[in-house]
C-alpha cells in the first residue's frame, strides 16, 4: 500500500469512538459540574446565610463584648468562620469585633448584602445586618468571606464530577475490548473475503457477520456472482468458439494438404508455405483455447486427487513425441526423484504439456529436449524442461508469462498462450515457474538454450 492510498484512508474505527468517548466524558464531566455548581451554589449559600443570620440574632439578643471570639485571617479564609462586629446605636463607632483588621463599616440597612475591602476594594464579604430592635442596644453586624463560600461551591461541583473523571480509563478499558472483539469479527470476515474468487462455490457466509457490514457483505457476495457469470459466460464463449472453429480449421488443412501436389515451383511454393504455416498456427491457438478453457473448468469444479508426477511426465513426453520425430528433436525423461501430489490432474497434465510442447517448437531440428524430475540442494524437488533453442532475450523473461506475447523475431508458429496457460496452472497449485538461460561455458553472453523449472512444494 502506497503512502497516498493510506493518507486517503478514513481514520480508525477505534480511534474514532475512543475519542467521541473521551469528548462525551468531558463534556458529561462539565455539564455534571456546571449543574453542581449552580445547584450546589444555591444551597450551600442559603445554608451559610441561616448560619449567619443565627449567628446575628443570638449575638443581639446577649450583646457583649467579651463574649466575642478573636479570630485569624486564616480562620476566616480557609475555615469560613464569621466576623462578628458590635457597633454603637447610632452605628458611627464600632464597639468591639472579632477580627479588628477587618475594616468594613455597618450598613445602614438591616438584612443581607455585599461589601469590598482592601486597597482595590478586590475582598468580597457576604454581610447580614441585625436589625436594630431596641436603640439602647449594640448593633450588630456579622460577615463571611465569598471566596471561602464559592471555595467550597466549587468544590462540591468538582467532587460530583470526580466519578465520572475516574470511570473514564474504566470506560475506555471496556470500549477497548468491545472495539477489538468487533475488529476481530471484521478480520475473519475480511479474511473469508481475500479467500473468494470467480470460482468460489458460494460467497461469505453473513451468519456471523455484524449487522452494521451485513449489507456490504451482501453487496460483495452479488458482485461475486456477477462475475462469476461473466467468467462462466466468458468461458464458455471461448470453448464453443474454439469448438466451432476446429471443423472449418480441420477442413482448410485438408484442403491445403490435397493442394500440396498442384503448387508449381517458384513464388507459389514459398506463399503456399506461408499459408499452411499461418494454417497450422491459428490449430494451435485453437487448441490452446480448448486447453485453457478445459483448465478453468476443471478448476472451477475444484475436483483434485493423487498424481504421480513422473508417470504424468512420461504421458506428457509420450504425447508429444510425434511432434518430436517430426523436427527430429532428441528427447529425454530422467525421473530420479518421485512426487505425489494432491492436485487437479488436467491442470498438470496442461502445465507440463505446455512447458514442454513450448520447448520442442522453439529447438531447431536436430536439437534436443531434456525433461528431468530430481532434487536440488535442500532437499526441494523440482520438473526441469532443458531445451538447446535460442533462449529468451533477459528483459523479454517476464513477459512472456503474458498472454499473447510472443518474442519478436521467433520463427515458431506459437499463439503465446502456452507459457501463460502453465503460470496459471502452476500458480493455482502453489508451484512456480522459473526461467533462465542456459550459458556456453567458452561464450557466457550466449544462450545455448533455456531451462524451464517448476519448484514443486515440499
Amino acid at each position: 500500500m502506497t503512502a497516498e492510498t493510506t493518507a486517503l484512508n478514513a481514520p480508525s474505527l477505534r480511534r474514532r469512538l475512543l475519542r467521541g468517548l473521551v469528548v462525551l466524558h468531558l463534556l458529561a464531566m462539565a455539564a455534571t459540574a456546571g449543574y453542581s455548581y449552580l445547584a450546589f451554589g444555591r444551597l450551600v449559600h442559603h445554608f451559610l446565610d441561616e448560619q449567619m443570620q443565627r449567628v446575628a440574632l443570638s449575638q443581639a439578643a446577649h450583646p457583649m463584648a467579651s463574649a466575642l471570639v478573636p479570630l485569624s485571617i486564616d480562620d476566616v479564609q480557609r475555615h469560613g468562620a464569621v466576623v462578628v462586629q458590635l457597633w454603637s446605636p447610632d452605628g458611627t463607632r464600632l464597639i468591639a469585633s472579632s477580627l479588628p483588621a477587618l475594616a468594613s463599616p455597618l450598613r445602614p440597612d438591616s438584612g443581607f448584602g455585599e461589601a469590598r475591602t482592601g486597597n482595590d476594594e478586590s475582598v468580597a464579604w457576604r454581610v447580614y445586618t441585625a436589625p436594630a430592635e431596641d436603640l439602647a442596644l449594640p448593633r450588630v453586624q456579622v460577615l463571611q468571606s465569598e471566596a471561602y463560600r464559592q471555595g467550597r461551591v466549587l468544590q462540591r461541583a468538582l467532587l460530583e464530577g470526580l466519578p465520572i473523571l475516574l470511570l473514564l480509563p474504566v470506560a475506555f478499558w471496556i470500549l477497548w475490548a468491545i472495539v477489538s472483539g468487533a475488529s476481530r469479527s471484521l478480520r475473519a470476515v475480511a479474511r473469508d473475503v481475500a479467500r473468494q474468487d470467480e470460482r468460489s462455490p458460494a460467497g461469505v457466509s453473513p451468519a456471523r457477520v455484524p449487522e452494521e457490514i451485513a449489507p456490504l457483505v451482501e453487496a460483495f457476495n452479488s458482485l461475486l456472482a456477477r462475475t462469476r457469470g461473466v467468467m462462466q459466460t466468458q468461458r464458455r464463449f471461448v470453448q464453443e468458439a474454439a469448438h466451432e472453429l476446429r471443423t472449418p480449421m480441420a477442413a482448410i488443412g485438408l484442403q491445403i494438404d490435397n493442394l500440396r501436389g498442384h503448387v508449381p515451383a517458384g513464388e507459389a511454393t514459398e506463399r503456399f508455405a506461408q499459408l499452411e504455416a499461418g494454417v497450422l498456427r491459428a490449430q494451435h491457438l485453437i487448441e490452446q483455447l480448448l486447453r485453457m478453457s478445459r483448465q478453468d473448468d476443471a478448476q472451477a469444479d475444484g475436483v483434485t486427487e493423487p498424481v504421480n508426477i513422473a508417470v504424468l511426465l512420461r504421458d506428457s513426453v509420450s504425447q508429444l513425441m510425434p511432434l518430436a520425430d517430426q523436427r527430429r528433436i532428441d528427447v529425454g525423461f530422467d525421473g530420479r526423484a518421485s512426487l505425489v501430489l494432491v492436485a487437479s490432474t488436467s491442470a498438470l497434465r496442461s502445465l507440463f504439456d505446455n512447458l514442454i510442447d513450448n520447448a520442442l517448437r522453439y529447438t531447431p531440428e536436430g536439437g534436443t529436449v531434456d525433461v528431468r524430475l530430481h532434487r536440488v540442494p535442500g532437499g526441494g524437488v523440482v520438473v526441469d524442461v532443458v531445451d538447446s533453442g535460442p533462449g529468451i532475450p533477459p528483459d523479454c523473461i517476464e513477459r512472456v508469462f503474458d498472454r499473447f506475447y510472443r518474442v519478436t523475431g521467433t520463427a515458431a508458429g506459437g499463439s503465446g498462450l502456452g507459457l501463460a496457460i502453465a503460470q496459471a496452472a502452476a500458480r493455482r497449485h502453489g508451484l512456480r515457474i522459473e526461467l533462465r538461460n542456459r550459458c556456453d561455458e567458452a561464450a557466457p553472453d550466449a544462450a545455448t538454450g533455456l531451462i524451464a523449472r517448476v519448484h514443486m512444494p515440499a
